[in-house]
């Protein structure tokens, strides 16, 4: 990352422990935990372990609760480091930081005093979300956007749900999720869902299947299953029916913390076009000296420059939205990020020719991961029909 984009020492301090995170330990793991064959033993406990020992897990936490309550934009460039040394690791933590910022706004006094601490001391907590499901997920921001089929009916001092997630991050790991339940089924998950509280191990609810990806392997998603889950009103978050607003109001940085995942691995990517560029020798010269090749280098690097700029704009205005803050941030700098991350991986494949399609070289294990966030936190297209609607529709 460009430290001209750090504006005081604390920043600073922060990013050089980060980075040493990841050469020391991130960097000699993540080949051999992407290699395994079961997407459960991808995962590392010791990585979160040792980003706890660190204080990285729980960066995001107000001091108070034992963090250091980092602002949106010093957290995006965090989430880009992680995310050069693996993007698994960083989509790990990055889940962990986000839904830490939104339990901290969205939460009542009860709800911080009875999960904040607990968070805190656990060196093993991650957090999740849980809004996808089989067969929706993008529709609230189609034009007949439906109902989530995980529901709840109403019982004595709380809720009865019944339904499933999947593909959720974290979702075998968590100590504590949000889960999106649909409370009025009239209506649509846009507007008739609410979020609710859940910790590890609540009656009615179990993990499903670990989904066995082609990237981002270092970071386990996994189904979320209700059966007959009775969830008390205590941990209803925010307001019944309304919990589409308690992200939109509390987690408005959540997309610009993707971009800056899929940017990670764009920079990786450059980094190791250049260092190919500059050692191998093809038509009696370096490829770094063939004009179209030096050309090349210098669009991948416009790209990333241009996305990290996009980021933390949305970063710096999720903070200050008073300083213009508009809800297209929550879609674009992620789409844009990961259309040049996925052109990057490209261009840098076919600047490593045969050898960038093997897997010693360290190119192939990144093509896959770019190309997650064509899909990951909404589908690329489905992002801009969510910004186009918040440009046109009154």
């Amino acid at each position: 990352m460009n430290d001209m984009l750090v504006s005081n020492q604390d920043q600073l301090a922060i990013l050089e422990t980060v980075r040493r995170f990841v050469d020391q330990e991130i960097r000699p793991r993540s080949a051999a935990l992407d290699a395994k064959q079961n997407p459960e033993e991808c995962f590392s406990w010791e990585l979160v372990e040792k980003a706890d020992a660190l204080g990285i897990r729980t960066m995001t936490l107000e001091e108070q609760w034992g963090g250091l309550g980092l602002d949106s934009l010093t957290t995006a460039m965090v989430v880009e480091e992680l995310a050069i040394g693996d993007m698994g690791i960083s989509v790990v933590l990055a889940q962990t930081f986000k839904i830490a910022q939104l339990m901290q706004k969205a939460f009542n006094d009860e709800q911080r005093a009875r999960v904040l601490p607990v968070f805190a001391k656990n060196p093993r907590a991650v957090l999740a979300i849980g809004m996808s499901e089989p067969g929706n997920g993008s529709d609230k921001h189609t034009n007949q956007p439906v109902p989530f089929r995980t529901s709840a009916e109403r019982t004595r001092g709380g809720w009865v749900v019944n339904g499933m997630k999947h593909f959720i991050s974290n979702g075998n790991r968590a100590s504590h999720y949000l889960v999106m339940v649909q409370t009025d089924r009239q209506k649509t998950m846009a507007n008739g869902s609410t979020c609710f509280l859940l910790e590890r191990g609540h009656p009615g609810f179990t993990i499903g299947r670990v989904h066995d990806k082609m990237g981002e392997r270092l970071a386990n998603n996994a189904e979320l299953v209700f059966q007959d889950c009775v969830i008390p009103d205590e941990n209803v978050v925010g307001e019944v029916n309304k919990g589409s607003d308690v992200f939109a109001q509390f987690s408005p940085q959540s997309n610009a913390y993707a971009g800056a995942t899929v940017l990670g691995v764009a920079v990786a990517l450059h980094r190791k076009a250049i260092e190919w560029a500059r050692l191998r020798v093809q038509g009696g010269k370096c490829l770094i000296e063939h004009d179209g090749i030096r050309a090349q280098l210098a669009e991948m690097r416009m790209l990333i420059d241009a996305s990290r700029a996009y980021i933390h704009r949305a970063c710096w205005l999720a903070d200050h939205p008073q300083s213009g803050w508009d809800k297209t941030l929550g879609a674009l700098p992620k789409a844009m990020a990961a259309q040049s991350a996925w052109k990057i991986a490209t261009w840098t494949m076919e600047i490593h020719g045969g050898h960038g399609y093997m897997k010693e070289v360290g190119v192939e294990k990144l093509v896959r991961d770019a190309a997650a966030f064509l899909h990951s936190d909404g589908v690329n297209r489905t992002l801009f029909l969510k910004a186009a609607n918040t440009m046109f529709r009154a």
